[in-house]
């Protein structure tokens, strides 16, 4: 009996052994595909903070938004605390995790808050958060092509080049709801939001969606879904409208997109909107975010925006004369691959190289100002009843 129960412990200490090992060895582990050269926070910082430099701000949110992608694939292979991946990639940081965002309709992660630890903090000597260091970040994953989530992220997606919008997505309600709450609770100023590719087009609209409340938080946007794309597709289906017809009724309704009426009008927003101004990372080899490096749109966008402007909005574009605008950073390394140029791991890169402009484009303009357009109110009775004319 007591033979076998030390083969037990040897064997047991082996399974350790071998689980650690492997931990050591994952190609998501921090230590071996993370980022080489940013330093932990220390108490150095409480006099020139690292969250000041827009390289180290850009690569320590996309740390963040690699962690939720690790959340999910911790819990679909029944990880423990003690062998997770995923905190590996907010700890050197200092920040905790708050709450993760569930999908109810499949379970899955795809979303989470991380908050300062000021007890993690503290204990390396750090007194304050460093200047520049946000309170709480709203992080958001894209399409993770495993089985057990790759139907609703891609229902996701196609929602979204079907309509230019994911308000009908339950993911919309859900991160809102998440984003309006830590604002409230920390402050706007002390809030980012941000998110990679299907997560970035999440992180747009509701940051959009605060904005037009008149709270700006500050959003990171990696790989981010374009217009352009949904519109070139639909181009494409007016010459084959049969089957593009067919596809967009497989989809939920665009009903679903429509402004709830308890929406600000947009038209008293403008200002409001010039205000918040997010970053956008985008790879001109990625096709799913490129169009957004073409300063006057795709021919087809150029086309739609005429359309959608016509009679409404004489102005020319530009981030001065009332258009809203985005701080665009496009990282051009030639002829890429596609899986590389929207990877996430390029935006933590030692090499980066990126070119930095405040951008206004038709494309943006859009996305920031007219993505969410009110239908016109119904008109009134003479009793004043509110009923639809017949």
């Amino acid at each position: 009996m007591g033979k076998r129960s030390a083969e037990e412990m040897r064997t047991g200490e082996v399974v350790i052994v071998e689980a650690e090992r492997e931990k050591a060895h994952h190609p998501y582990a921090f230590h071996v595909s993370g980022p080489r050269n940013v330093a932990s926070p220390n108490w150095r910082d409480l006099i020139n903070s690292s969250w000041k430099d827009g390289n180290y701000k850009r690569t320590v949110i996309a740390c963040f938004i690699q962690a939720v992608y690790l959340l999910e694939l911790d819990r679909q292979e029944n990880r423990t605390e003690e062998n997770a991946l995923a905190p590996k990639w907010w700890i050197p940081f200092k920040y905790k995790l708050a709450q993760t965002l569930i999908d109810e309709r499949d379970g899955s992660i795809f979303g989470a808050v991380l908050e300062w630890d000021r007890s993690a903090a503290m204990a390396d000597f750090i007194i304050i958060r460093p200047s520049g260091a946000p309170r709480a970040v709203l992080v958001l994953r894209g399409t993770l092509l495993k089985s057990p989530t790759i139907r609703r992220d891609i229902e996701d997606d196609l929602r979204f080049l079907a309509w230019e919008s994911l308000k009908g997505s339950v993911r919309f309600n859900a991160t809102l709801e998440a984003l309006k709450s830590i604002a409230d609770r920390y402050g706007s100023s002390n809030v980012s939001v941000a998110g990679h590719s299907l997560g970035a087009g999440f992180a747009l609209q509701v940051g959009k969606a605060l904005a037009k409340q008149g709270i700006f938080v500050e959003a990171h946007l990696f790989n981010p879904p374009s217009v352009s794309l949904a519109t070139s597709l639909k181009n494409i289906g007016e010459q084959v409208g049969f089957v593009w017809k067919r596809f967009k009724s497989m989809l939920p309704s665009n009903s679903e997109t429509q402004a709830s009426g308890n929406e600000v009008d947009e038209t008293n927003n403008i200002v409001g909107l010039n205000k918040w101004v997010p970053h956008l990372y985008v790879n001109n080899s990625d096709y799913i975010c490129c169009y957004y490096t073409n300063p006057a749109g795709s021919e087809a966008e150029a086309e739609a925006g005429a359309r959608e402007n016509n009679g409404a909005n004489k102005e020319n574009v530009g981030p001065t004369n009332g258009h809203a605008a985005a701080k665009l950073f496009v990282l051009s390394k030639g002829k890429q691959k596609f899986l590389e140029a929207h990877g996430l791991e390029q935006w933590w890169s030692d090499d980066l190289e990126l070119q930095m402009a405040l951008q206004s484009s038709k494309l943006i303009s859009r996305q920031l100002k007219s993505l969410y357009s009110l239908p016109p109110p119904p008109k009134q009775t003479p009793q004043g009843k509110g009923k639809q004319p017949q």
